[in-house]
């Protein structure tokens, strides 16, 4: 089976056996319902089971999926009328991210997001939706323009993180990122942010500072791969699982901790299982979103968006040593 992962090995195994008994039942004269039925109720139980309790490494898998739906499938299936439009004004235009205006509800929207491929010619096109400078150049460039006509902006985010070569570096990567960091804190339009698939370092932050920030349940946010953590941490990149558990990089632990709003429930086994019923899961949370921040003034999104970072992490003051304290 295409894109099957090793903890769903049972739950394949078990659909297939119970496949070819219907199949032997259609083309016989015996009647196998009594055991198809006992096997059916076993499949519902392990499902529940296996996707119930998926591990920070299940999840990553799932994130990672090559059947999982991109920023245009979602595109496709929760806005109408849109039109994508191309090019930072600078360099050129950079596939690995996507964006035009578009409606939700009726609502003249502006939608942004990374877009990866979903075979090898396409993730060529798209460079594995690992963005270069003149990408997050074209996502502010649609940003100003979503401001000038006050339309909110919606962020898919979906990246292993933003492109790391020389070529990149040259044009200014961190400059390009940086510079979207700064000015999305001071939008005067609402920001909705949503991760749905990996959310990789400053690539995914780029499109990620917003009054809401969403997660589909089999998502991941984190400031490096657990691959990458496991090779500094313990020298070994095969002890990506490990790191995985650790490093609190699911929409679980993110809600927990406060980085995130919602977290958008996926189907059994993840969003490549029931594309359309996944995008209704966003279009309800989108609404949600905009019917909480479209009210607001822009002094008031602005202020909404810098109260909601303040409040991430924890810290405590100590008293400070005075110089004579210091000297003794």
């Amino acid at each position: 089976m295409v894109g099957e992962m090793e903890f769903e090995k049972p739950v394949v195994e078990l659909r297939k056996k119970i496949g070819e008994l219907k199949e032997f039942t259609k083309n016989s004269e015996m009647d196998l319902t009594n055991e198809i039925e006992k096997l059916e109720v076993r499949l519902e139980k392990l499902e529940t089971d296996i996707y119930g309790n998926l591990s920070p490494w299940d999840r990553v898998q799932i994130a990672r999926h090559p059947e999982r739906p991109t920023t245009l499938d979602y595109i496709e299936r929760v806005f109408t009328n849109f039109l994508e439009l191309h090019g930072d004004r600078y360099y050129g235009d950079d596939e690995a991210i996507v964006g035009g205006i578009g409606k939700f509800e009726g609502v003249p929207v502006t939608i942004i997001g990374h877009q990866r491929g979903k075979d090898t010619k396409e993730n060529i096109r798209r460079n594995f939706g690992m963005p270069h400078p003149e990408g997050y150049r074209k996502a502010l460039r649609l940003m100003y323009q979503a401001e000038k006509f006050n339309r909110p902006i919606v962020c898919f985010i979906d990246t292993k993180g933003a492109y790391p070569g020389k070529a990149a570096e040259e044009r200014g990567q961190s400059e390009a990122i940086a510079k979207n960091l700064f000015e999305m804190a001071g939008l005067k339009v609402p920001v909705i942010c949503i991760v749905i698939g990996e959310g990789g370092s400053g690539g995914a932050l780029a499109l990620g500072v917003g009054n809401h920030v969403h997660m589909l349940e089999n998502s991941t946010y984190s400031v490096i791969s657990p691959e990458g953590a496991a090779a500094i941490l313990w020298k070994d990149a095969s002890l990506a699982k490990k790191a995985a558990e650790s490093m609190r990089i699911t929409a679980p632990d993110l809600h927990d901790l406060g980085i995130i709003d919602k977290i958008i429930p996926e189907a059994k086994g993840g969003a490549h299982k029931n594309v359309d019923v996944q995008a209704k899961g966003i279009k309800e949370i989108l609404k949600e979103s905009l019917q909480d921040l479209m009210p607001l003034t822009a002094e008031e999104l602005i202020e909404h968006r810098y109260a909601k970072y303040k409040r991430i992490g924890a810290f405590s003051f100590k008293e400070q040593l005075k110089p004579e304290k210091i000297n003794q």
